[in-house]
């Protein structure tokens, strides 16, 4: 009798579930909501709009005092997070004889990153344990907790090295 009930609920069950199959389509044709165009100057953290790569590839100008530098944006979450906060005022301090860094006013997201990389010379990153952007002006080692977004153009990463503070202004390039 127990073994009976069993089946009939399995049955049940399994009736059950091809119904709603039956019903609702194929689950895997559903559409794919669009991807929007890519962020703007202004717009905010809460709309989260795709960088399209190679389509419309974001810039930062970092600027030093008179000096101008320009740095291409990868597409990730901890990069659209750091664009919200722009532009931004900050003073980047010497680390390790390896990179500038400063604390972001806000933590940023790191959904569907990779848990760290090896940064080199003009890479721009995010170390998520401190919650600080850095500016690498030498190479270093495979580094857990750091996500890259952002590599600096030409040589003017110069203005980065030794031991003293730089204060910067980072902004969008429009």
């Amino acid at each position: 009798m127990k073994k009976r009930i069993c089946f009939q609920a399995v049955a049940t069950l399994v009736f059950s579930l091809n119904v709603c199959v039956a019903d609702t389509g194929n689950m895997f044709s559903s559409p794919v909501a669009p991807v929007g165009p890519a962020k703007t100057v202004g717009q905010t953290i809460s709309q989260k709009t795709a960088i399209l790569p190679g389509e419309n590839t974001m810039k930062l100008i970092i600027r030093t005092g008179n000096d101008r530098l320009t740095a291409t944006l990868s597409d990730n979450a901890a990069t659209r997070d750091f664009i919200s906060l722009l532009p931004v005022t900050v003073t980047l301090e010497d680390f390790n004889k390896t990179e500038k860094i400063a604390m972001l006013p806000e933590k940023l997201s790191t959904a569907g990153l990779p848990s760290g990389y090896t940064p080199s010379e003009g890479d721009i990153a995010y170390y998520v344990p401190w919650g600080n952007m850095c500016v690498f002006y030498r190479d270093f080692r495979y580094s857990d907790g750091l996500v890259h977004f952002g590599k600096t153009e030409g040589n003017g990463i110069g203005h980065f090295r030794g031991d003293g503070p730089v204060t910067v202004t980072i902004s969008l390039q429009e």
